[in-house]
């Protein structure tokens, strides 16, 4: 049976949904899709408010070595990303792969976890976009009553910018693809636009000495500066890096997958760690470190350079970000529960594709509807942390899986192939686990759960309806 299915999932067709309830997945995207998809994930939440708490409160001023330590372990798993996806391109990105080289019981393990991972990111960015959108709205005279600014705890009874933005993206995600891809690419080069004026202006208001020391001293623990301060910094920004998997996600969905996955993946890769490292130095050249710790520290870093009427131009930055990470995080979600809907996994209401639209529209829905209220009901601070130690989970199964399938289907075409690949794909897990080690305790306490309940639904329902399948199958 083991071999059945590491055989049955390395076989999935690209873009085809095996369910049987309609059409397959509309292929309208391109490499430049895939490379806006990317920098519309990676360009957010992360480069807009957690580079100032990562510099003030774990590596000070060496942020920018965080974020070449983040680049430098998803370059190993870059590659890995490349061969695999131009290999199998189908939805589902880490699941698919994960199952056919390591089994329908590591799949869903990950497949549980990513689900987790896009959902946390996309009600984390939507609060965010909140906060930015109502400090928009306040700078311009107007404002929300406070019963409707903010979740139960956070001083309201409803969060509804959070929730409205949301059912807005899912709606757009509904729509078709092809429009949500027109859309995200529009509002990338806004938001690259935006941030390269960001570094211009800040080089030319530099505060050198501002970077001495560079590491600052560790304070006595573990991750509060000194270079466990860099490594802990490096494990929190890797947020920023969840791009790589909402990209794999959408290479079922293109037009020419063995071409446009390596352009996708490496290209918002390279452009990603770039502009974060710019960003990281420009900022601690600022402002003091210490200072950075608010929710907007690339407005704050404006002020204090004295532009304060660039700081609109900033927050509409943060907002357009803002919006694109959700908009990838809540298609990269919908995808994921599709391959393992298609696969027995979920229920079939997750695969089913809309004929008109070419999308898993019903799917959609729901994720939107469940992230909006999620969003809407609970306090940033309740939602917690776990997109970086998912992300970094899911990428050590990715760099297992290029040897894995070298040695077990060494004849399949590989139209992209990792150089040197039990090397590259050994340093990437090894650097996935390094920064893994560098998270809190509770994080990993918090994963542990979820998939101890991923795990419970996997023996009632995913294993046995799965199986069902396989035997209906022809």
């Amino acid at each position: 049976m083991h071999d059945r299915t590491i055989t049955d999932a390395a076989r999935v067709p690209p873009a085809e949904d095996d369910s049987g309830a309609g059409p397959g997945l509309a292929r309208d995207l391109t490499g430049f899709s895939l490379l806006c998809i990317g920098l519309g994930a990676t360009i957010g939440a992360g480069i807009f408010v957690l580079t100032g708490t990562a510099a003030a409160a774990y590596a000070g001023p060496a942020l920018v070595l965080s974020f070449a330590l983040g680049g430098i372990a998803c370059a190993f798993v870059g590659l890995c990303y490349a061969e695999l996806a131009a290999m199998m391109p189908a939805s589902g990105s880490t699941y698919t792969y994960t199952r056919a080289s390591l089994g329908e019981l590591c799949a869903w393990i990950v497949g549980w976890d990513l689900v987790l991972e896009f959902a946390f990111a996309a009600a984390t960015v939507a609060v965010g976009w909140s906060g930015y959108a109502q400090s928009l709205l306040a700078d311009l005279g107007l404002a929300l009553p406070p019963a409707l600014a903010a979740a139960p705890g956070a001083g309201g009874l409803v969060n509804l910018p959070a929730g409205l933005i949301v059912l807005a993206l899912s709606w757009l995600l509904i729509r078709g693809t092809r429009e949500a891809a027109a859309a995200n690419a529009a509002l990338v080069a806004l938001k690259v636009a935006i941030i390269l004026a960001f570094v211009a202006v800040g080089l030319a208001h530099l505060r050198p000495e501002l970077w001495r020391p560079f590491v600052p001293e560790n304070a006595g623990r573990f991750g509060e500066y000194g270079w466990s301060g860099v490594l802990r910094g490096a494990g929190v920004v890797f947020f920023a890096f969840i791009g790589f998997e909402t990209v794999s996600t959408a290479v079922g969905e293109t037009r020419r997958p063995q071409r446009d996955a390596p352009v996708g993946l490496l290209g918002s890769l390279a452009l990603t760690t770039l502009l974060y490292v710019l960003v990281a130095a420009v900022l601690t050249g600022l402002v003091p470190y210490r200072d950075l710790d608010v929710p907007d520290p690339i407005a704050r870093a404006v002020d204090a350079a004295g532009l304060g009427g660039f700081a609109l131009v900033i927050k509409l930055g943060a907002l357009v970000g803002l919006t694109t990470s959700a908009l990838t995080a809540l298609y990269g979600q919908s995808r994921i529960c599709f391959a393992m809907a298609r696969d027995g996994l979920l229920p079939a209401a997750f695969a089913r594709v809309d004929p008109v639209r070419r999308t898993p529209a019903r799917s959609q829905g729901l994720i939107g509807v469940g992230t909006a209220l999620v969003a809407a009901f609970v306090p940033l601070e309740v939602l917690g942390e776990l997109v970086s130690i998912g992300t970094l989970l899911a990428f050590c199964l990715v760099c297992a899986a290029v040897p894995l399938l070298r040695r077990r289907d060494p004849d399949r075409p590989r139209p992209f192939r990792v150089p040197a690949a039990p090397l590259v794909a050994g340093l990437g897990i090894l650097c996935c686990l390094v920064l893994m080690a560098g998270l809190p305790g509770d994080t990993w306490l918090r994963l542990a759960l979820w998939l101890v309940l991923g795990l419970g639904l996997y023996g009632v329902y995913g294993r046995a309806n799965a199986r069902r399948l396989r035997a209906e199958a022809p």
